[in-house]
């Protein structure tokens, strides 16, 4: 997109909340006493080494239903038996990861909360003369590509999710299932290659046998400032091949690269926490390593999960992995990995989506308490506070690991201490209505003869409706710490002109480190929404001058699915809303139809990406980039739109560098 086709949204229509320091209102009150984290260490060994290995790619032609979407996404579930019974049965979430009770509960709490969480608006900060300015955006990996990599070998999956990280001239994308390497300007330095066959697994599917490889999901990737070292992170779910169903068994897998179109270090990390593999035994388990994401700090390497049981609804706990950053880069063969089990640490109730904080550059690091690495957290969720269907909050939570300089050591002993800090109320979204557009894919359900095409027999749920989009369910989401403040948004429910409506909620907490504990301020938060629209699964990235811009999904009576994103200053928050790329049709998949599950969970984002490349911001959102009528869909080959989507799913993902 050039600089002249940027626009800026209306600075009427947006609406930006901000205030200051608030105390703890405490809405939210623990019943027993907070727990001290159990913590164990083990070993893991280096398992190999991935590449790019090119393929062909698939035809395209659409496969058997039965054979086209994994059973993380139950497509079995097409005689409206319930989604949450299905997936006890089969020993999965049938709506796949990343589980959450709050949604399959209902998510309760955004109609309690919602009308209040609003009182008063402010005009959005200008940025019109000093705004950031889109350098570079181009199309990442959509849908239609990562289908068809490895001979077309691969599942048709929804949402992408995004692992973005960039540094060393290099610019990585890792979605659900497949990655690829970009230059600075956009050009490919690598094509687009399936995860499995990069981290050395066999097929998703082998379309000529049949035969299941592992599932792997919920990438995420960032560039440690210190080591120069990539780091990419998968979770990896083993499967019995002949049928694809999961065994129980699942586990993290890295891979660590200085150059990333080059060879990689993978290493496998045992989450079933059953005793096995060294694991500890936790209750319910085994259990599934859900949501991983990725942090850094001077001396080491982050992994956290949501612990939920494999073959059951229950959630333990966030689960927090410390590595050595050093050892990971310099490739050793054996690594020491320490473990936290946050169960009832947060006053007696249970860490969710404790999302570690990535710094822009070495300066930005805290060297206090023998090291630190921070993490923030909110506790809104069923998850967190045992409410059915979630509730809403005025905290979120402060964590912070101590002494990470040990993590270097033969005997690491980081210390876990958490805090929370009182916020402006915030409550689980509603679902996010799209404009009206062409869904084919939908449509086609309707037309008996096209269904039967596609799915062998009518749609017995018929006639299907364009879909609203996943909005999340207030977890923490991309976390950064510079100039010594820590930065975090999330998904909130907005009342914005007498609707409600998905928004941000974001923070810039202060904190204070020491050996024994943990303090946290609010300097800033505000709310960000848009009227008649949704602000969905935000992002902030902020450079070292504390210089930056949160990205996010931008969706609506008046958008389709954008690629958008607001100025953020380290002081006065976020600003104006600004669009990357422009959505050009609806969302248009599998998820959303209740033919391949019912009920449907109109999957979207999971999570976006930024990542910080010295003074400028690089931001990664699905949008969707193209659109068709449903005679075009029809046409040969079936369900390619002219080669731009799959007869199951359109989405596609825009990548952007901004000055701030």
């Amino acid at each position: 997109m050039s600089l002249h086709s940027r626009r800026k949204l209306s600075a009427v229509a947006a609406l930006v909340i901000g205030v200051g320091m608030l105390p703890f209102a405490g809405s939210i009150s623990a019943s027993a006493a907070p727990a001290a984290p159990s913590v164990t260490t083990r070993h893991i060994q280096k398992a190999g080494t991935g590449s790019y290995k090119p393929s062909p790619n698939g035809t395209g032609d659409p496969a058997a239903i039965s054979s086209e979407i994994p059973k993380a996404f139950g497509p079995e579930a097409h005689d409206g038996e319930d989604a949450a019974a299905a997936a006890t049965a089969r020993g999965s979430n049938a709506t796949g990861t990343n589980r959450s009770q709050s949604l399959t509960h209902g998510a309760k709490g955004a109609n309690r909360a919602a009308a209040g969480s609003v009182t008063s608006a402010a005009a959005p900060n200008s940025v019109v003369r000093n705004g950031p300015r889109v350098m570079q955006s181009f199309d990442g990996i959509n849908h239609r590509q990562q289908r068809l990599t490895n001979g077309g070998n691969q599942f048709s999956l929804e949402p992408p999710d995004q692992g973005l990280c960039t540094g060393n001239g290099h610019v990585v994308e890792a979605v659900n299932d497949a990655i690829q390497v970009f230059g600075a300007d956009g050009s490919a330095q690598t094509g687009v290659v399936g995860l499995n066959p990069f981290f050395g697994y066999p097929p998703a599917i082998n379309r000529t046998t049949g035969q299941q490889g592992p599932f792997v999901t919920d990438p995420s990737c960032l560039f440690d400032p210190t080591t120069k070292t990539f780091f990419l992170a998968i979770l990896t779910l083993e499967v019995v091949p002949a049928t694809g169903d999961f065994t129980g068994d699942n586990h993290l897998d890295l891979a660590v690269a200085s150059d990333p179109t080059g060879t990689w270090t993978i290493y496998h990390l045992d989450v079933t926490d059953d005793g096995t593999m060294g694991t500890p035994v936790h209750p319910h388990c085994p259990c599934l390593g859900d949501y991983p994401h990725l942090g850094v700090d001077a001396n080491g390497f982050y992994l956290t999960t949501n612990e939920y049981s494999f073959f059951g609804t229950e959630f333990n706990s966030a689960q927090i992995y410390a590595f050595s950053k050093r050892a990971l880069a310099r490739g050793d063969a054996d690594v020491l990995v320490t473990q936290f089990d946050t169960t009832g640490a947060d006053r007696g109730f249970n860490g969710f989506t404790i999302w570690p904080a990535q710094s822009p550059s070495t300066r930005d690091y805290e060297g206090g308490a023998g090291g630190t690495e921070f993490f923030l957290s909110s506790n809104a969720a069923e998850e967190a506070n045992g409410v059915p269907g979630g509730s809403s909050s005025d905290s979120i939570v402060t964590w912070s690991l101590t002494n990470t300089s040990s993590l270097d050591s033969d005997s690491p002993n980081p210390a876990l201490h958490d805090t929370r800090v009182g916020v402006r109320t915030y409550a689980i979204p509603p679902k996010a209505n799209q404009k009206a557009g062409n869904f084919p894919l939908g449509q086609c359900l309707n037309d008996t003869a096209c269904a039967t095409f596609l799915l062998g027999a009518p749609d017995p749920f018929a006639p299907e409706v364009e879909s609203p989009l996943d909005a999340n369910d207030t977890r923490m989401q991309q976390v950064t710490f510079a100039d010594g403040k820590l930065y975090g948004a999330l998904d909130t429910a907005m009342t914005i002109e007498g609707a409600t409506k998905a928004g941000i909620g974001w923070y810039i907490v202060r904190p204070e480190s020491h050996r024994n504990s943990v303090e946290a301020h609010l300097a800033n938060q505000g709310q960000l929404g848009l009227a008649g629209n949704n602000l969905t699964y935000p992002a902030i990235g902020v450079n070292a001058d504390g210089k930056g811009v949160m990205a996010f999904t931008l969706v609506g009576d008046g958008y389709f699915p954008s690629s958008a994103f607001a100025a953020f200053d380290g002081r006065s928050g976020a600003g104006s809303i600004f669009v990357a790329a422009f959505g050009q049709g609806p969302q248009d998949g599998f998820s959303g139809y209740k033919a391949f599950n019912n009920p449907p969970r109109p999957r979207w984002g999971d999570y976006g990406a930024t990542a910080v490349d010295g003074s400028n911001i690089w931001i990664a959102s699905e949008y969707i980039g193209q659109t068709c009528t449903l005679a075009q869909y029809e046409a040969t080959p079936f369900g390619s739109c002219g080669g731009t989507r799959t007869a199951l799913a359109n989405w596609g993902t825009r990548i952007s560098q901004i000055k701030p």
